[in-house]
């Protein structure tokens, strides 16, 4: 069995040696976990992984194999788990959806959740007030209320408030093999080459001509390796609605990764704050403060933001209105300094431009950046690569 499943990991482009996969035969032998698959989950990855941006391939891989895994994620309140489980999916009419009223704001939203969870002992279904699955209360899941808060299960209609959910992102693949050669071509109108360094390229056609002047006596001439020397920011919104966009934005990040040597990146949620960050698993440990970023890198950089932009309209123009914690300024604040600081900067945009006039986040988005928003199409690139190099 354990063969098969080595084999697995191999398909899956995991680096796994064959002396990785008999220590995890010898662990096994010497029975240092109990016989737990979830134990064994993490035997495997400590043993067969040795790099943690493999972690998402090795889950990949190990769901594929050992079927019938689902991970629960904890959630923010002590919500008894079979009041949120997900008997059915409503489909809701636009008659029925125009008779649902907001509650008139995010404040008023969570003094209402906080009442609801004094009152309420027994889980609901289907209603319109208290929290529960596939209704038009504004709280729960399943269901639709266009300015909701989510308690666990996954987003559906996608037009919640906050998420009362722990949330686990991953990194962007910068090895994924290139889906499309054309993406990379159209990142090149990007390039701006130069001559730096150390004197170490044979400039043919001066040597040429040296020799030529010297009689014929070799006279080698030499010039600096050109390199592309022009610098670009990349700032990816991660997670949520994203994870339908991950293989084209993985694809983007490799292409840029192969494309531009000096490339800096970030990763966000949603709307950018007052701190990004650098690696998924370690994003609550390790932040960046996003002034932090305004005074390291020089008004020259190319900016990038990469999201579909997609989510409450609170998230961009109000304070608090993160679905993460309680965020002192506006993300449409954050948006103006970065775009004020990188004058020569454009969002990438994963979802359908057919869809933009139904998002109100995406509007306000691209009014605040003065519509620099591009489809993430190869045209959509090449005309932001047009007017990035201006």
């Amino acid at each position: 069995m354990l063969i098969d499943f080595f084999y697995t990991l191999r398909d899956a482009k995991l680096p796994v040696s064959v002396k990785e996969y008999l220590t995890l035969v010898e662990a096994l032998k010497e029975r240092v976990i109990a016989p737990s698959l979830d134990e064994f989950y993490y035997l495997a990855r400590i043993t067969l992984v040795k790099d943690e941006q493999y972690f998402d391939r090795y889950d990949q891989a190990f769901g594929a194999y050992f079927r019938g895994i689902e991970a629960k994620s904890a959630l923010a309140f002590d919500v008894p788990d079979d009041w949120l489980k997900k008997r059915l999916d409503r489909d809701f009419t636009p008659e029925q959806k125009a008779q649902i009223e907001a509650m008139g704001g995010l404040d008023k939203l969570l003094e209402r959740l906080k009442q609801l969870f004094d009152e309420q002992k027994e889980r609901h279904e289907g209603g319109s007030k208290w929290i529960g699955t596939g209704g038009t209360s504004p709280f729960g899941n399943g269901g639709y209320n266009p300015e909701g808060i989510r308690i666990g299960g996954e987003g559906g209609q996608r037009s919640a408030a906050k998420v009362w959910e722990a949330r686990a992102f991953r990194d962007y693949d910068d090895q994924v093999e290139i889906g499309t050669r054309n993406i990379k071509v159209a990142l090149r109108r990007l390039r701006r080459f130069a001559r730096e360094g150390a004197a170490d390229e044979l400039d043919l056609p001066d040597t040429i001509r040296s020799t030529a002047a010297n009689a014929g006596w070799l006279d080698l001439k030499m010039v600096p390796e050109r390199h592309n020397n022009v610098k670009v920011l990349m700032l990816l919104d991660v997670g949520g609605s994203m994870d339908d966009h991950i293989r084209r934005t993985e694809e983007l990040f490799s292409a840029a990764k192969a494309e531009f040597k000096h490339l800096e990146f970030f990763y966000f949620h949603n709307c950018v704050y007052d701190f990004l960050w650098k690696n998924n698993r370690r994003r609550h440990a390790e932040r960046t403060p996003t002034w932090d970023v305004l005074h390291r890198f020089t008004p020259d950089y190319k900016l990038i933001f990469v999201g579909d932009a997609t989510m409450s309209p609170y998230e961009v123009v109000q304070p608090g209105g993160s679905v993460e914690y309680n965020n002192a300024e506006a993300g449409a604040v954050w948006l103006r300094r970065l775009a004020d600081h990188f004058p020569r900067f454009a969002w990438l945009n994963p979802e359908p431009e057919r869809l933009w006039e139904y998002r109100q986040s995406v509007s306000i988005i691209r009014e605040v950046l003065g519509h620099r928003m591009y489809p993430l199409t190869i045209a959509g690139l090449e005309t932001a690569m047009r007017a990035l190099s201006k």
